[in-house]
């Protein structure tokens, strides 16, 4: 198990549930150093005081916060300890709401809240079984680094997850950045749709960071003198470049379809013409003089049967 980063306990109503907060992610992102090209020494960063030019250990560095321009008020760690701070070592469950309730934006870090000894077993097991039977979510207030925070605790397999939320102001609005309205052909949205279906995955799981993989490769052959792998080329679109919107869905649709192995036919559709529906109109028309020749047809051999009985008679 990964070291926890932080104990305490879950309040849900009058039962408490010791557990232990572990990071429910891994960062596999390749990382670099700075360093000198002319003698590859390692550049560091120093905490250096602008007044004295003195370099400073971490022991030397308070907190500040800056009230006006030249003035800085300082503020101790004790100072912090002191402020009121309920949920310092609980994370406290608020409510239970729908799960699509939650704005996706405003969920942040994720972490595993693991038992923390044999007594919480069974207070542990209770909460996710009743989140489980109700097909709810809990919002809790918790502390993180002397500030309280918003979290979200839902379950994943047989562990119940813990999501760091932001807080209702800190979610900027999008209004300014939505596009001025435009108009769109029922026949591109229909493509845009049908492109949707074509891209459809049952799960995410087979992806693959491609670019971590590549970098990687070109490391490993830079570090035993190989040489460097060859790097797969493609046409880029050049920026800012008008594109025929319903022939970039049709090229899309048909891309998809030959990925997934599918029939790649794509019936062409042009904006502003009649959808194929729409033709069945001209077919009855054509089937009007089918019916008039029966009609005649019916009438002639009506006549020969009177004559029959006139000569009859």
């Amino acid at each position: 198990m990964p070291r926890p980063l932080w104990t305490g306990a879950i309040s849900f109503g009058l039962v408490t549930i010791p557990v232990k907060v572990v990071s429910a992610t891994e960062n596999h992102a390749v990382s670099f150093h700075q360093y000198h090209r002319e003698d590859m020494g390692r550049i560091r960063t120093r905490k250096v005081c602008e007044l004295d030019g003195e370099v400073l250990s971490q022991d030397e560095i308070g907190k500040g916060y800056e009230v006006a321009r030249d003035r800085t008020v300082p503020v101790t760690d004790e100072e912090l300890d002191r402020m009121p701070l309920p949920t310092a070592k609980a994370i406290e469950i608020v409510a239970f709401v729908e799960a699509d309730s939650i704005d996706p934006v405003r969920i942040s870090d994720s972490y595993y809240l693991a038992v923390d000894g044999q007594v919480a077993a069974k207070p542990y097991t209770l909460l996710r079984k009743a989140l489980e039977r109700s097909d709810k979510v809990a919002v809790a207030k918790f502390a993180w680094h002397n500030r309280e925070r918003l979290g979200l605790l839902r379950v994943r397999e047989d562990a119940i997850v813990l999501h760091s939320m932001r807080w209702p102001d800190e979610i900027r609005s999008p209004e300014s950045l939505a596009p001025r309205e435009t108009e769109l052909d029922e026949d591109e949205i229909e493509r845009a749709v049908q492109l949707t279906d074509s891209m459809a995955l049952d799960g995410i799981s087979g992806f693959r960071d491609r670019y971590r993989d590549a970098l990687e490769e070109m490391l490993a052959a830079k570090s035993e003198g190989k040489a460097l792998p060859a790097v797969p080329g493609g046409e880029e679109e050049e920026p800012g470049k008008v594109m025929d919107l319903m022939a970039a869905l049709n090229a899309s649709v048909k891309a998809a379809k030959e990925t997934r192995g599918e029939d790649a036919t794509v019936h062409e559709m042009t904006p502003g013409k009649p959808r194929a529906r729409k033709k069945s109109a001209p077919a009855a028309k054509k089937a009007a003089p089918k019916t008039r020749k029966k009609t005649a047809a019916k009438k002639q051999a009506s006549g020969k049967t009177a004559a029959k009985k006139r000569t009859a008679s």
